[in-house]
């Protein structure tokens, strides 16, 4: 009795298998705005309840009495006592004094934005610009650029992809009585601070 011949491989899909992929494609993208993507993300850790200073490269606090105008830091947020959670690229934040026409004269938190250094297309570390002409966040990787004020990406890869993902994640900050700059306790969702390495909806 002859035996039947296995099925070929690396043949086209069936129409019926293609539809089934389709149909569960869409099933995804359907709840993909609604999933926690907190709880995926490698986001930073921890319920702070309360305000963290503005730590600069240095060790020192931030203060809006000698932040240059239209300048940058890296900085850490939060930070451990574990250096080694410390060089986690999610917890990396670009601290930036806006540029004087965009506001970055003023002595309060309006003059200040911190923003993730995740790009939003596939997490490089971009970094901010000041120079005439630029002055905006530029990722290395695949050109990426985002608007210092709004932290909304106008060029490049991560300017094509859907609301939260072209708007980087933010820290809220506030400036007491002697200058000194403190970050607000964050809310890691979408709708408000975002979500390091998934993006924020802009609220205008």
């Amino acid at each position: 009795m002859a035996q039947t011949p296995p099925p070929p491989t690396g043949g086209k899909v069936s129409r019926r298998d293609f539809l089934k992929l389709m149909a569960a494609a869409g099933t995804v993208m359907t709840f993909t705005p609604f999933v926690d993507w907190g709880k995926f993300l490698p986001n930073p850790t921890g319920n702070l309840s309360e305000r963290q200073p503005v730590e600069l490269p240095d060790g020192s606090q931030a203060n809006v009495k000698d932040f240059p105008v239209n300048h940058s830091e890296a900085i850490i947020y939060p930070k451990t006592d574990d250096e080694v959670l410390n060089q986690e690229a999610f917890r990396t934040w670009q601290f930036i004094r806006l540029p004087e026409e965009l506001g970055g004269a003023k002595n309060d938190a309006s003059a200040f934005r911190i923003y993730s250094m995740v790009c939003l297309h596939l997490w490089c570390l971009w970094k901010y610009f000041p120079d005439t002409g630029r002055k905006r966040g530029e990722c290395p990787c695949h050109g990426s650029m985002y608007d210092p004020m709004t932290g909304k990406a106008f060029a490049g890869p991560a300017s094509l992809q859907g609301p939260p993902s072209n708007v980087l994640p933010m820290l809220n900050v506030e400036v007491d009585k002697d200058g000194k700059i403190w970050i607000m306790p964050p809310t890691w969702s979408p709708d408000k601070n975002g979500i390091v390495g998934y993006g924020r909806f802009l609220n205008v």
